[in-house]
């Protein structure tokens, strides 16, 4: 089974933190990325851009609308992503916990969101 995972953080509350306490959180994520990727189970990993940069699209009247900034008006934004494949919902959370937003950044709002894939295209 494949396991969408979504790493949630919180602007307002990152944005309040030190610039020394960021790099200090950041520095740490690396080696967290690598140990989750060991376990050979991650298919995807990204980070998403500055949110200044992103575009949403809808349908409206038969035509596409394209508007700037993220759709959801919320308090967390998901600022990475990541796809694992596990035998088990166990083995998903196993993995998704060595995520850096699942084990630091409490104080930027870090969470994690795992999610099981109903349909997986590749290419």
């Amino acid at each position: 089974m494949k396991y969408l995972g979504l790493a949630y953080f919180t602007p307002e509350k990152f944005a309040a933190m030190a610039p020394n306490a960021v790099k200090a959180l950041v520095s740490q994520c690396p080696p967290l990325d690598e140990k989750m990727r060991a376990t050979g189970k991650v298919l995807v990993s990204a980070s998403l851009g500055d949110l200044e940069s992103w575009a949403t699209l809808r349908p409206r009247s038969g035509k596409t609308q394209v508007s700037d900034g993220p759709y959801t008006e919320s308090k967390e934004v998901v600022g990475g992503l990541f796809i694992i494949e596990a035998d088990s919902r166990d083995e998903a959370l196993q993995i998704a916990s060595m995520h850096p937003a699942a084990t630091l950044g409490e104080e930027g709002g870090w969470a994690v969101e795992l999610i099981p894939m109903e349909f997986y295209l590749a290419q």
